[in-house]
């Protein structure tokens, strides 16, 4: 039984682990990153194995969800640095002056942020979103719309206010 698991648990890495690690890179900008986030993933993974009925949406969700985490942890260490070496009244504020598309989606409600990275950033078709999200397609197709236009309208405000 263990050894069945195990078989099981290694086919599937050798399988998904390059395309997680390839979507966890053009998320986070690093390799190293990437890697160690894939790896977590597919740790935690391991530690509910017998509890996981859709492995591969369980590591795509819980690998989103450590880079949400991942650039959280980055805009707070941005937030310190500012404070430590530049006057507030120098600069204005990085949502201001950072249009920066991977910002606006950390800052997207959960229930946008998961089915706009699963779609957008892992290239999973709608019908496939929804199964992995328990959501109907047209729920979906809402969702990302909603997250489109919040996305748009965001980047607008950024713009207009740069200009």
């Amino acid at each position: 039984m263990k050894r069945s698991r195990e078989k099981a648990a290694a086919e599937l890495f050798a399988v998904l682990y390059p395309r997680l690690a390839g979507w966890c890179r053009r998320l986070v900008d690093d390799d190293e990153t990437a890697h160690e986030i894939a790896s977590e993933a597919f740790t935690r993974l391991w530690a509910r194995w017998t509890s996981v009925s859709e492995p591969r949406g369980f590591l795509y969700v819980t690998a989103a969800n450590i880079v949400r985490d991942h650039w959280r942890r980055l805009e707070r260490e941005r937030r310190a640095m500012r404070r430590a070496t530049v006057e507030a009244s120098v600069l204005p504020p990085a949502e201001q002056s950072d249009p920066s598309v991977r910002l606006i989606v950390q800052a997207l409600p959960e229930r946008l942020r998961i089915p706009t990275l699963l779609h957008y950033y892992a290239d999973l078709p709608i019908r496939e979103v929804a199964e992995l999200t328990g959501r109907k397609e047209g729920t979906v197709k809402a969702d990302l719309h909603a997250a489109r236009e919040l996305l748009r309208a965001h980047l607008r405000r950024s713009l207009d206010h740069i200009q």
